[in-house]
């Protein structure tokens, strides 16, 4: 079967690697997180002790200038990735992919951005574990309760109280503006609160 000995290295590396502390910390939002760093150290550290080694070509899928709450112009990036993973003995290889963004005032955009994907390849493709329960979000839980309300009287509220957001996994949590379903899912996983697309980037953190 071709391949073999190679996937039998890979179970044994994500054996190894299969949770990862999050000791990193994000002041300004007051949430912990895995480190790039930690990531990369764990998972070379795995693969070569099999004699798995590997290489990583990037692709840049769009770069585009965004002005920011402030008025201030950043760059944002987003690359994709595909990391081959190489047995040294046989020569045999498997490929995983990854998407990251990144924005910055200065020139690490693009840095940023294959960062992140580099990272979230390895996690979602070693399935690495860092202690994250979405279901067990309490102030979620708490705040599921709004989003049976009808959506005329959700519009009569903003409408009628600008002061007063709507507060549900369909609203954005900094500006209130309504959001789908699969960009509060992605928002919540990444930021642990429903976001729109422009709060996200606003908030925008590539460890």
């Amino acid at each position: 079967m071709t391949n073999t000995a190679l996937y039998e290295k890979l179970s044994l590396a994500m054996k190894s690697c299969s949770y990862i502390e999050k000791t990193g910390e994000n002041t300004f939002h007051g949430y912990s997180y895995v480190t790039s760093s930690d990531v990369l150290e764990r998972v070379n550290d795995a693969l070569t002790s099999v004699g798995l080694i590997t290489a990583v070509t990037p692709t840049l899928l769009d770069l585009r200038e965004v002005q920011t709450a402030k008025g201030n112009i950043d760059k944002h990036a987003t690359i994709s990735v595909t990391i081959s993973i190489i047995d040294i003995e046989t020569g045999e290889s498997v490929q995983i992919s990854g998407i990251g963004s990144g924005q910055d005032s200065g020139d690490k955009a693009i840095m940023k951005a294959e960062t992140a994907a580099i990272k979230y390849a390895y996690m979602l493709s070693f399935c690495i574990a860092t202690g994250d329960d979405p279901e067990a979000d309490t102030n979620i839980d708490l705040n599921t309760h709004t989003v049976s309300q009808p959506k005329s009287d959700i519009t009569r509220k903003k409408v009628t109280s600008p002061q007063t957001k709507v507060i549900d996994d369909l609203h954005c949590t900094d500006c209130g503006s309504a959001i789908s379903t699969k960009v509060s899912s992605f928002s919540k996983q990444r930021y642990k609160r429903p976001l729109c697309m422009n709060c996200q980037k606003e908030n925008e953190f590539v460890a």
